[in-house]
């Protein structure tokens, strides 16, 4: 027994790759938390909470040391990027999925039409939270009832409900610059969880009463714009106008859970209608897949963890530093193990706009609606984007929305 274990161990100890015996080479410090953006313009446009900004300045984060690090975290670098608008915050709400795809959408327009158009990303919501409420109701309060939602909602809400110009319809009443949507979520979930307690399950009823409350705290959503002197509806305005096709779009996902080469369900809160038209794809299709598309002139919208050690709001990059995986051993189980154990959640929607090359592998140029990416100077060209290395793309973005042609041949093998 002792001689078997003695050869176990001079084996284990033979085949440990050279690059993971010594020191790593990526460094961590343990980071003070300051006020940023959230904390200095969100919450100051609210009165309410002018009184109370102060934040725990002790408190510290674990995080990667990027300080001498060389990194491609400025714009003019990204030579190949696509339109987009610029970023817009999502103020203090969990709506980054409106936003991220809403912005994607906007680029579609422009790549099929050569328009540019600013499209509202509150109406989106409005509907999603009508469509919530249908559900929780149907389903007697056994359908979850949050803020979040995914990208596929966006093109779910505008093939019933069209989409307008933000110009007619912003969300923001009484003169706000940023949205907070913390008290009328409370109002909805309070209201909803009342009927549950109550068995009260009149659906038109509960619609109704939801529509009141949102239209109390962010205005009612037009019926009809005008367009060129003409009134069209949401509708008309999505087919005749912007001309964009919500069945256009697809999903991308990779994980070992649910077969591959299979449309799946996405097992997160998130999906709350158990959307089950996930593509799902190899790790070792899915990089090249999105390096692809990014070559031909797409953009997409993607989501996955933001909260992570590598992911560094000071230089607003996001990389894997060693010290959690080394890069080699990236791979389908390391995402999954990370996914099962929810290290990975799904807990942000963001506009991937571009790309470059550097030492071998992508950087891409990350639109954002988050405060995170806005701590720095808001004249520079850089605030409201993210820099993602191609590393924390594989092994921490978990799915993508693109147009079907951007994978024709992808979408055959399913």
């Amino acid at each position: 027994m002792k001689k078997n274990i003695l050869f176990a161990a001079v084996a284990i100890y033979c085949f440990v790759p050279a690059n993971i015996s010594g020191q790593n080479k990526d460094k961590a410090i343990f980071r003070a938390s300051q006020p940023g953006f959230y904390q200095n313009t969100i919450l100051r446009d609210d009165r309410e909470v002018r009184e109370s900004l102060a934040p725990d300045r002790t408190t510290k984060s674990f995080v990667v040391d990027l300080s001498s690090a060389s990194l491609p975290n400025k714009i003019d670098l990204y030579k190949n990027k696509q339109w987009h608008n610029p970023p817009v915050s999502q103020g203090s709400t969990s709506t980054c999925w409106s936003f991220s795809t809403t912005s994607f959408l906007e680029s579609e327009v422009y790549r099929i039409h050569k328009m540019q158009v600013r499209l509202s990303e509150m109406y989106t919501v409005y509907w999603e939270y009508v469509e919530k409420t249908r559900r929780y109701i149907q389903e007697r309060g056994n359908s979850a009832f949050a803020e979040g939602s995914e990208a596929n909602a966006v093109t779910r809400m505008w093939k019933k409900y069209g989409i307008v110009p933000w110009e007619t319809y912003t969300g923001l009443l009484n003169g706000r610059k940023y949205h907070n949507h913390q008290a009328m979520f409370n109002e909805l979930q309070g209201y909803l969880e009342s009927l549950k307690s109550n068995s009260t399950w009149n659906e038109e009823a509960a619609v109704s009463t939801v529509k009141s409350i949102l239209n109390h705290y962010i205005g009612e959503p037009p019926a009809e714009i005008t367009v060129s002197g003409e009134k069209i509806t949401p509708l008309q305005y999505l087919k005749e106008v912007i001309r964009i096709n919500p069945d256009d779009y697809v999903d991308i996902l990779s994980y070992i859970q649910e077969p591959f080469y299979k449309k799946v369900e996405y097992k997160v809160p998130d999906n709350w209608w158990h959307n089950s038209d996930y593509h799902n794809i190899p790790l070792d299709v899915f990089i090249p897949t999105l390096k692809s598309i990014v070559r031909k002139g797409y953009t997409v919208s993607i989501g996955g963890d933001v909260s992570e050690a590598g992911f560094d709001r000071v230089t607003q990059c996001a990389v894997i530093p060693d010290f959690d995986i080394p890069s080699a051993f990236i791979n389908d189980d390391a995402r999954q193990f990370r996914f099962s154990n929810s290290t990975t959640t799904d807990d942000h929607g963001m506009h991937l706009v571009g790309y470059l090359e550097k030492d071998g592998k992508d950087w891409f140029l990350i639109k954002d609606s988050g405060a995170g990416s806005r701590n720095n100077d808001p004249n520079a060209k850089e605030f409201g984007y993210y820099f993602f290395s191609e590393d924390y793309i594989k092994l921490k973005m978990m799915d993508f929305m693109v147009h079907k042609d951007a994978v024709k041949d992808l979408l055959g093998k399913f």
